[in-house]
């Protein structure tokens, strides 16, 4: 996933000196990663939801880039 340009991502931002300069999504705090590591660990998007601050949308825009990208 680091081999990604997410600059090109219209769901994501890294702003310096916020969360270490990680790819969040757009005005959260939410690492983009998370998406991928908690979808591997077998949650749902739905749970994924319920536990941070992201919308469908939002994990639709990046699950969609991820796969086109690679």
């Amino acid at each position: 996933m680091a081999s990604l340009d997410w600059s090109q991502c219209s769901a994501v931002e890294s702003i310096p000196g916020k969360v270490g300069g990680a790819w969040l999504f757009k005005g959260t705090r939410t690492p983009a990663a998370i998406i991928f590591e908690n979808l591997e660990d077998g949650m749902t998007i739905d749970e994924v939801i319920e536990q941070f601050p992201v919308t469908r949308e939002q994990i639709r825009t990046v699950l969609e880039f991820a796969a086109r990208s690679l």
